[in-house]
C-alpha cells in the first residue's frame, strides 16, 4: 500500500560557517510542519531547482545571501541490461557545493531519517538504532542502521556518507521526530558536527517515534567547491505477502547475504559504484540525448517514464524451490534456468489498481522490458505459461454479471498474477469485475508478445518452450469465432482491456488482434517446422481478413464494432494495435501484410485528424473514441478517455508507417497535459479527461513509450538496411533516431 504522505523527519539540512561561527542554518524543505519546530523551516521555492532523466535527478539550491551554490545528484543503479546492480536496494545523494564569494567556509549537510513511516507498523515500539562504520578495500564508510524488526517483513535502513581526507562525518542516534527537535538543531548549530555517541539507542516505546541523523562537513575555499556523498540502503531479504502462506528472498540476497544484516555492506557497494553507475548511464542515454533531431519533451518522457519499473510497487524474487512443478514445467526447457537465473518479477498494474503483472495492460508496456531487460520479459513470459497451464476451480461472483464461474480456466492467459495482499503466483486473477476466461484480448496479447519477444531477442529456445501454450491458447480463443468466418467476434458485453466500454460482434481492436495473432501464429508455424498447423492458420487468415474488411472498413477507418448501436461507428484510437505489434516484430508488410498499408495509414490519419486535432485543439493527445461528426464518444466512462499508454502505442504506430510528425504531436499532448499542466510527473495515470479528471494514478501503460523509440531504431535500421536482431542482447539503444525532414515539415 502507497502511503501519500511526506514523512517530516526526513530532510537534507545546510548549516554555513565562517570564522568558527554558523552563519546560516536550514532545512532544504518548504515544509512548515507542526513537528520539529526549532528546525529553521520554509525554505524559499524560488531559490531551488529540480530536473529529473531517471535514473538520476539534480536539485540545484541557491542559498539566498550566502553565495553559495548546493547541488545534489541523486543516483538509482537502474541500469539496462544489468541483472545485478539493478536489484539493489540503495539510493546515491551526491552533494556538490559550490563558493562563489571570496571568504572560506566550512559547510555541512545533515541527512536525517525517521526509522519506519510514522504509520500503523512503528506503533509497537521496539525500533533501534545504531552506528556502523565499513572500512573496505581502502575506502571508509559511516552512517547509521535503523532497524524496524516489526513482523512479517523486519527490515533495516542504512544513512550513509563517504568519509574521505578532506570529509568528517558525525551522527546523532536517536532523537524524538515529533519532538520540537531543539536538541539536534542546537548540535549542528554549535559547531557544524553532531555529537556522534557511541553504542545503540534503547528500542522505542510503544507508540513512540524513533529518527536519526548522519552529517558530513567539509571545507569550502574562496571560490572553490567540495562534495559531499551519502547514500540510503533498505534491506528487507525476506518478504511474505498478505496471505503469509510463502517465504520468498529478493534478488538481491544473492549477491548480499539473506540474514538481514546488509545495510553496510550495500552503503559502501553503492558509495564506491556509483561514479561506474554514471558512466554506464551516461552511455545509454547519451547517443538519445544528443540526437537534436528529437524534441526535448520527448527525451524527459522516454527516460523518466521508466520510474514505473521501479516504483510500481515492483518485487524482483528469488524463485522458491518447490514453487515450478515437474507436471506443468513439462517440455519448457528454458523455464527453471530462466526463473533460476533471472528471478521473478510483478509489477503492480497501478500504485491504485493492486494486481501484479495485468497481461492485458503489461501488453503496452512490456515494450520498455524487453528492450532494457529482456530477461526479465522472459521470466515474466514463463510465469504467464506456467499460469495458464493450471487451474483454480473455486468459484466466486463476478461484479459486473453477478454470475458465478471459476477464479482460473485452464489454457487460458489469466488477467493478473495476483494480489500482493494475498498469494501472488499461487492465486492468480485477483480481478473480479469480469470473468476474464471469456475476455477476447488475452490470449492474443500472448501469443503476440511470444512472437515479438522472440523477434527481439533471437532467442529460438524461449519460441520453442512457448509453442505448445501458443497452440493451447489459441485453440481456447477458436470458440468466439461463432459463425465460422475466421474472424471472432466480442460478447455484448466490456470484454477487454477497456472493460467498461462494450463491445459487440466483430471489432476493429479485437478482430484486429485476432487477425495479427494469426498471422503470427503462421510465422511460428514455420519456424517450428508444423506444417499442418501453418496450413490451419493460413486457411484462417485468408478467410479473416476478407470478413473484417468486408465487415469493418468503411472507406476512412475501421467501425469500433458492429452492434446496431451508432457508436458502431465511432473512430477508435487503439484500432490498429494488431498493425503495431506486426510491424514491431517485422511483420505486417509485403509478403506478411495482415491489413491493406494504405488503409492502416488512411485510418491513422483519420485518428488524427479526429481523435487528436478535434480534440481539446489538439493538445492532449487522442480521445480513446471519436464519433464521425467530431464530438467524443460518451457511450462509455472510457470511450470518452485519453490513455496514456494507449496515445504512445499510437504514436510508434504512426512512426512505424511514416507519419512520424503526426507521431510525436499526438504523444507530445499526453507529455505536456501529465507532466506540465496536470502536475502528475513521476504517477502518469492510466487515464484523464478533456475537463482534467484523471483515474488511476502511477499506471503500468505509459512505458509503451519505448515502442516508439522502438520504432524510431527499426526505421533507422530500415534506412542502413541492417539486421534489427542483436543475438541474444536484445535491442541496442544506440543512437539511431528519427528522421529531422518529418519533425521539421509537417507534410
Amino acid at each position: 500500500m502507497y502511503q501519500h504522505r511526506t514523512v517530516i523527519a526526513d530532510q537534507f539540512t545546510v548549516c554555513l560557517r565562517r570564522e568558527g561561527k554558523t552563519v546560516y542554518q536550514q532545512v532544504l524543505s518548504l515544509e512548515r510542519p507542526s513537528v520539529l519546530r526549532s528546525w529553521n523551516w520554509g525554505l524559499c521555492g524560488y531559490f531551488a531547482f529540480y530536473h529529473a532523466l531517471y535514473p538520476r535527478a539534480w536539485t540545484v539550491y541557491q542559498l539566498p545571501g550566502q553565495n553559495v551554490t548546493l547541488t545534489c545528484r541523486q543516483i538509482t543503479p537502474i541500469l539496462p541490461h544489468d541483472y545485478q546492480d539493478s536489484s539493489l536496494p540503495v539510493g546515491v545523494f551526491v552533494w556538490d557545493v559550490e563558493n562563489e564569494g571570496d571568504e572560506a567556509l566550512d559547510v555541512s549537510i545533515m541527512f536525517s531519517m525517521r526509522n519506519g513511516l510514522g504509520v500503523g507498523d512503528d506503533a509497537p515500539g521496539g525500533l533501534w538504532n545504531e552506528p556502523f562504520c565499513l572500512e573496505r578495500d581502502g575506502e571508509t564508510v559511516q552512517g547509521l542502521l535503523l532497524h524496524h524488526p516489526t513482523l512479517p517483513n523486519p527490515y533495516t535502513m542504512a544513512v550513509a556518507a563517504r568519509l574521505t581526507a578532506d570529509t568528517t562525518v558525525t551522527h546523532i542516534t536517536a532523537f524524538d521526530p515529533d519532538s520540537t527537535g531543539q536538541q539536534v538543531w542546537q548540535d549542528l548549530l554549535q559547531d557544524g558536527q553532531l555529537d556522534s555517541p557511541a553504542g545503540q539507542s534503547t528500542p522505542s516505546q510503544k507508540g513512540v517515534g524513533i529518527a536519526g541523523a548522519v552529517c558530513v562537513t567539509g571545507k569550502l575555499p574562496p571560490r572553490g567547491q567540495c562534495r559531499l556523498e551519502f547514500s540510503l540502503a533498505w534491506d528487507m531479504p525476506r518478504i511474505m505477502f498478505g496471505a503469509k502462506g510463502q517465504v520468498y528472498y529478493r534478488r538481491y540476497t544473492r549477491f548480499f547475504g539473506r540474514d538481514g544484516n546488509a545495510a553496510p555492506a550495500l552503503s559502501h557497494y553503492a558509495l564506491c559504484r556509483y561514479v561506474d553507475w554514471e558512466e554506464k548511464i551516461s552511455a545509454w542515454q547519451s547517443p538519445i540525448l544528443d540526437d537534436r533531431s528529437l524534441p526535448a519533451w520527448y527525451k524527459s518522457a522516454l527516460f523518466n517514464e521508466l520510474y514505473f519499473l521501479a516504483d510500481g510497487g515492483t518485487v524482483w524474487l528469488e524463485v522458491p524451490e518447490d514453487s515450478l512443478p515437474e507436471e506443468l514445467v513439462g517440455s519448457m526447457c528454458q523455464l527453471r534456468p530462466i526463473l533460476r537465473e533471472y528471478g521473478r518479477f510483478g509489477y503492480l498494474e497501478g500504485q491504485e489498481y493492486r494486481m501484479y503483472n495485468t497481461y492485458d495492460v503489461h501488453f503496452y508496456a512490456s515494450f520498455a522490458l524487453v528492450m532494457l531487460w529482456p530477461k526479465l520479459e522472459l521470466s515474466l513470459q514463463y510465469d504467464m505459461a506456467l499460469a495458464t497451464l493450471r487451474e483454480d476451480l473455486t468459484r466466486r461472483q463476478y461484479l459486473m454479471s453477478g454470475v458465478m464461474a471459476p477464479v482460473k480456466r485452464r489454457n487460458v492467459i489469466p488477467h493478473d498474477i495476483g494480489d500482493p495482499d494475498d498469494e501472488p503466483w499461487l492465486r492468480v486473477n485477483a480481478y473480479v469485475v469480469h470473468d476474464t476466461a471469456d475476455w477476447k484480448d488475452l490470449n492474443l496479447k500472448f501469443v503476440l508478445q511470444v512472437y515479438r519477444d522472440y523477434y527481439l531477442t533471437g532467442d529460438q529456445g524461449f519460441l520453442r518452450d512457448m509453442w505448445p501454450v501458443c497452440l493451447a491458447v489459441m485453440e481456447s480463443e477458436m470458440k468466439f469465432d461463432k459463425d465460422q468466418d475466421g474472424l471472432i467476434e466480442n460478447g455484448g458485453y466490456a470484454d477487454q482491456t477497456y472493460d467498461g466500454w462494450i463491445t459487440t460482434g466483430p471489432s476493429a481492436y479485437c478482430g484486429g488482434l485476432w487477425l495479427a495473432a494469426v498471422a503470427v501464429m503462421v510465422q511460428m508455424a514455420v519456424l517450428c517446422g508444423a506444417q499442418d498447423v501453418q496450413d490451419k492458420f493460413s486457411s484462417i487468415l485468408r478467410r479473416g481478413r476478407e470478413a473484417y474488411e468486408r465487415l469493418l472498413w468503411n472507406g476512412r477507418y475501421y467501425n469500433y464494432d458492429c452492434s446496431p448501436q451508432p457508436q458502431s461507428c465511432s473512430i477508435m484510437s487503439d484500432q490498429c494495435a494488431g498493425q503495431w505489434f506486426l510491424r514491431a516484430s517485422g511483420l505486417g508488410e509485403g509478403d506478411t501484410e495482415v491489413f491493406p498499408t494504405p488503409h492502416v495509414v488512411c485510418a491513422l490519419q483519420t485518428i488524427f485528424e479526429f481523435n487528436v486535432q478535434a480534440f481539446a485543439g489538439g493538445a492532449m493527445g487522442a480521445v480513446n473514441g471519436m464519433q464521425p461528426h467530431g464530438v467524443p464518444d460518451r457511450s462509455s466512462i472510457q470511450s470518452d478517455e485519453v490513455w496514456v499508454g494507449v496515445v504512445y502505442g499510437l504514436a510508434a504506430t504512426m512512426i512505424q508507417e511514416g507519419l512520424t510528425w503526426e507521431g510525436f504531436q499526438t504523444a507530445e499532448g499526453c507529455y505536456r497535459t501529465v507532466w506540465e499542466r496536470l502536475g502528475l510527473a513521476f504517477q502518469t495515470p492510466e487515464a484523464y479527461c478533456q475537463q482534467r479528471v484523471f483515474r488511476s494514478l502511477a499506471y503500468m501503460r505509459p512505458l509503451s513509450i519505448w515502442a516508439m523509440q522502438l520504432a524510431l531504431q527499426q526505421q533507422q535500421h530500415k534506412k542502413a538496411s541492417k539486421p534489427v536482431v542483436e543475438q541474444g542482447t536484445g535491442l541496442s539503444t544506440g543512437p539511431n533516431l528519427g528522421p529531422k525532414e518529418a519533425m521539421a515539415n509537417p507534410k
